[in-house]
């Protein structure tokens, strides 16, 4: 029997690549919080607990934390248990799922609606169901990971347009071979750079060629649109979207994915989407705490209404400060630094602020963009923000200064 010389096992190459990623300032490491998605956490550091104001959740409406979320989800862990046993198809479907998937149809305006166990499975899914070897699927270049990915996996043709640019898209549409099903794929809020995709370009493209159109509206839905419903509804095209995908676990507050569409889509999806069909359902506190937050997001408007105002403020205030930031479509405002050093010691500088931003590097973001990426909840304050924008300031004022 042979096996690895001594000191050359197979995973031996570990060591040296991760000390290639720390050379080129792309380790990563985990932070751990004792707090809940709140405006300002508990984080743990070497020292002990350090209070921070928190820039960094997806949270967008503060809803984690909300009195009826969590009640909602403590009544069903209590009632139904923590876990749903298994797969839907098998034994794990429970009443509290299908009564979030038409909770979810009405509030989308859609015949039905699918749940996965995370945004990523839902993309991953719905893609691969509508695609296979000879078809053609048009992607944007800055679109979510989870879309990468799951264009990789469904064998098709992948063609990948310019950032929003819908002639683009066209081109690559165009000649796509006869017979061939055909995706538009795009992100409705882009979760770097937070800008909308002109998405009624993009179905006139689609329209044009026989495209069907997917939408991820992760960082759109519950935050734009009337009600909250999206993306799709703030531009006045939610019935050319053929399947809107969205998470439960930004603006929600909770954690799973979802597609809505239509009746026929959402039953092929049942048979053929594979990360729906070989997964175990979502425990049913989290099913029941997203359906009492879309309860709060169509109830109280105001929600969305104050963090979009406060995104817009940190971006004026940033600013005012000297720094090229774009007026935000959503609740991400990301400050570009450049170099992956220039953002983790802006970072650094920023905890010295007692404010925490993430650093965001590749493969995140292009090489050479990396940025500061802040996002506002709700429930932070004007003062919040003030201090924010203070710190920001100061940090990249060291920085330009060094």
């Amino acid at each position: 029997m042979t096996g690895p010389p001594a000191g050359d096992g197979p995973l031996d190459w570990l060591g040296a690549a991760l000390a290639d990623l720390e050379r080129a300032d792309l380790s990563r490491s985990l932070r751990h919080h004792t707090s809940g998605a709140e405006p300002w956490i508990d984080l743990e550091t070497p020292e002990g607990l350090r209070r921070l104001l928190h820039l960094c959740s997806n949270g967008y409406l503060g809803l984690a934390t909300h009195p009826e979320v969590v009640a909602a989800a403590v009544e069903a862990a209590q009632r139904l248990g923590t876990g749903s046993g298994s797969a839907r198809l098998v034994t794990g479907g429970q009443t509290p799922h299908r009564e979030l998937e038409e909770t979810l149809a009405d509030w989308k305006g859609t015949d039905d609606a699918l749940l996965f166990s995370s945004g990523y499975l839902a993309n991953l899914g719905v893609v691969t169901a509508l695609a296979g070897r000879g078809d053609v699927v048009v992607s944007d270049e800055l679109n979510h990971a989870s879309i990468v990915d799951a264009c990789r996996l469904a064998r098709a043709e992948v063609r990948v347009y310019r950032h929003g640019d819908a002639d683009h898209a066209a081109a690559l549409l165009a000649d796509a071979p006869d017979g061939a099903r055909r995706l538009l794929v795009t992100d409705g809020v882009f979760s770097m750079d937070g800008d909308v995709a002109p998405l009624p370009a993009l179905c006139d493209v689609a329209e044009r060629h026989g495209a069907a159109v997917i939408v991820d509206d992760a960082h759109g839905s519950g935050v734009l649109g009337p009600e909250g419903r999206g993306t799709a509804a703030a531009l006045g095209c939610e019935d050319r979207i053929h399947a809107v995908v969205a998470t439960l676990s930004k603006a929600l507050g909770s954690v799973g994915g979802y597609v809505a569409g239509s009746a026929d889509l959402t039953a092929w999806l049942r048979n053929r989407a594979r990360p729906f069909v070989f997964d175990t359902a979502l425990p049913p506190p989290a099913v029941a705490a997203a359906r009492a937050a879309i309860t709060v997001v169509r109830r109280e408007p105001e929600r969305r209404e104050r963090a979009l105002r406060l995104a817009r403020d940190l971006a004026d205030g940033l600013r005012a400060a000297g720094h090229a930031v774009a007026a935000p479509d959503a609740c991400i405002v990301p400050v570009v630094v450049g170099s992956n050093r220039a953002a983790l010691d802006g970072m650094a500088r920023l905890l010295e602020h007692d404010v925490l931003a993430v650093a965001i590097r590749p493969p995140s973001v292009a090489p050479g963009s990396a940025r500061l990426r802040a996002t506002v909840m709700a429930t932070h304050t004007d003062d919040d923000i003030d201090r924010a924008v203070g710190a920001f300031r100061d940090a990249l004022a060291t920085a330009d200064a060094s």
